[in-house]
């Protein structure tokens, strides 16, 4: 009979692995905290010392949907549309900072082995070990 993926390696191995790996990701990516400095007011791209800030974005971004209700054929005004927003998503994602949560160093080992310790799991059930060795 074979076990998990096709291969001699344990089923139930593979189980505590997936389960090892779910909590400890899970863990860790509870415990990162994401905040961000974005305003209309905040400087998003600085060109030569002058900076430009996400209100200056929406000025080209208002003239771009103005000229598509006027003629939605028009070029210059998906184009200025187009890249508003896409300043705007990249001047937000430029802007995010990720921390971690204050924790103590046995929670963060933890939470290191149970991501760490079960992607090894996962990889030993996965692996061909028809050498004698006997897998649970």
């Amino acid at each position: 009979m074979k076990g998990a993926g096709g291969t001699p390696g344990g089923v139930l191995t593979f189980l505590i692995g997936l389960i090892m790996t779910c909590g400890g990701f899970y863990l860790l990516l509870n415990a990162i905290v994401i905040r961000a400095n974005f305003g209309l007011g905040y400087r998003v791209y600085s060109f030569g010392g002058y900076g430009i800030t996400s209100g200056m974005i929406m000025i080209p971004f208002l003239f771009g949907v103005g000229m598509i209700f006027y003629d939605r054929r028009s070029s210059i005004g998906w184009l200025l549309t187009v890249g508003s927003v896409v300043a705007l998503i990249f001047g937000v994602l430029s802007t995010v900072n990720f921390s971690m949560r204050g924790m103590s160093a046995f929670d963060l080992m933890v939470i290191l082995v149970l991501a760490f310790g079960g992607i090894g799991l996962l990889l030993r059930s996965l692996s061909d070990r028809s050498n004698g060795e006997v897998n649970s």
